[in-house]
């Protein structure tokens, strides 16, 4: 590609880790490396920076190539043109705001009255002008948070990383701060690239999502896709919804328990993976009338308050999660270890095949409830 970020990431920093994967971010938009921790996302910012040095694949930035070790090809840290918002900031507690952005812009070439003239147009921007004197110690975690993005934005980079930008705030600030980030990656005219493990972050702030888990990438697509259609017990979790992996056939799916359950999309056959949103099951006390399709007794393994809903874990011979008001939780007397029936319609189970194997070490979906 000759503009943007083209990127095949194969390194092995220790521990019999291995990331491999591969990100292409047009110009202009914004992606994210949406995982747990521990699944490889630091990794990949610092092979993106040229900290660690690939062992195979290769990055192009804007047309030309950072890291190629099959051509011999690497650009050092300092030669790549980045803009790097850390988790904790990185801003240096002796200069003032003004001079932590112009810090960047003076390593990437202007002169010292150039650097804090833009510094300073910078900080205006950010609603920070009144506060351009003041160090680091002196500011709020949003204030210190907004001084970073200043810093990776002023020096126009080839490429805006962002790695949990904004995990050290507090639940009030970060959603403010979110609104600030979706302003400004908008006008960035290069590619963004987003490091989080929040799916709220990547939902609001991103246009295209990588969901990285062990090293590797097991789904890529617009929240949208990973909302509707997620393809690991993971991204399940993140979509809040319940994931089921069996064999399709005309009008049913049978579980890899044994478990068969009636479905109303018969266009699927084979190998498939089934969806169920938790507040499309209905939860009763007896039998329920009417002979719904699937209908079948179960018990409650836990409760969970979420928001102004519950949250209630079902066991065997399905275990699924449900989401019901708080007034049914205490009309049902819900409680662990109380015994429900469950019910579901055919037309709320949406199917799609099975994309294939799962990563190695990986046993794909199962029957667990979304947490």
């Amino acid at each position: 590609m000759s503009e943007g970020l083209g990127a095949h990431l194969v390194v092995s920093p220790g521990n019999g880790f291995r990331l491999d994967i591969e990100l292409e971010i047009p110009p202009g938009r914004t992606a994210a490396l949406l995982g747990p921790n521990g699944a490889g996302k630091s990794t990949a910012v610092a092979a993106l920076a040229g900290i660690l040095p690939l062992e195979a694949g290769h990055i192009s930035l804007g047309g030309a190539v950072l890291d190629d070790p099959a051509r011999d090809l690497f650009v050092p840290v300092e030669r790549r043109r980045l803009g790097i918002v850390f988790q904790d900031y990185a801003l240096f507690p002796h200069l003032s705001a003004l001079d932590n952005v112009a810090f960047g812009l003076r390593g990437h070439g202007a002169d010292r009255a150039t650097a804090r003239r833009e510094a300073g147009r910078w900080l205006e921007r950010l609603e920070l002008g009144s506060l351009a004197d003041r160090r680091p110690g002196d500011l709020s975690g949003g204030q210190a948070q907004r001084v970073a993005l200043a810093r990776a934005l002023a020096v126009d980079p080839d490429l805006l990383l962002l790695d949990e930008p904004l995990a050290a705030l507090d639940v009030t600030t970060r959603a403010q701060l979110r609104r600030v980030l979706a302003e400004h990656l908008a006008a960035h005219r290069g590619p963004r690239l987003l490091i989080t493990h929040d799916p709220a972050e990547a939902f609001l702030l991103a246009d295209t999502i990588h969901v990285i888990e062990e090293g590797r990438i097991t789904q890529a697509g617009t929240a949208d896709d990973i909302r509707r259609h997620p393809v690991t017990r993971y991204a399940a979790d993140l979509a809040g919804i319940n994931l089921m992996a069996g064999v399709a056939t005309d009008g049913s799916l049978l579980l890899a328990n044994g478990h068969r359950v009636a479905v109303a999309d018969r266009s699927v056959h084979g190998a498939t993976l089934a969806t169920i949103h938790p507040r499309a099951i209905a939860l009763y006390d007896a039998e329920p009338h009417g002979s719904p399709r699937n209908a079948w007794p179960t018990v409650v393994t836990a409760l969970e308050q979420v928001g102004d809903r519950v949250r209630v874990q079902l066991g065997a011979p399905v275990p699924l999660t449900a989401e019901i008001t708080p007034g049914a939780a205490a009309g049902l007397g819900l409680a662990p270890s109380v015994r429900v029936w469950i019910a579901i319609k055919a037309s709320e189970i949406d199917l799609q095949p099975n994309p294939g194997t799962a990563p190695e070490g990986d046993p794909g979906p199962d029957l667990r409830p979304s947490a």
